[in-house]
């Protein structure tokens, strides 16, 4: 099964990324079920998460964090802080 990756990036890599360029989505503190179709790439700009895959363990991070969700998994969402990212899929 593939694993949610979480890394802190350097300003380099962000720029190589384009992750300015990446649209952004917001969510507000809350629990939600959410699958992924494509492998989606997020850039935290605010708050902080905790992501239980499911029969997984779950990880959290939270604002400066790169984190790539792999195509195909089906988790849950616990957003701690209100949420603000940049995201890119495939």
């Amino acid at each position: 099964m593939s694993k949610i990756i979480v890394e802190k990036p350097s300003a380099e890599k962000l720029t190589a990324l384009g992750v300015t360029r990446w649209p952004t989505w917001s969510k507000e503190v809350s629990q939600f079920p959410w699958s992924f179709g494509t492998q989606e790439i997020a850039y935290i700009l605010e708050g902080e998460v905790t992501v239980t895959p499911n029969g997984g363990e779950p990880v959290s991070f939270s604002a400066g964090d790169l984190v790539t969700f792999p195509a195909g998994m089906s988790c849950t969402w616990n957003v701690k802080k209100a949420l603000r990212k940049h995201y890119q899929l495939g």
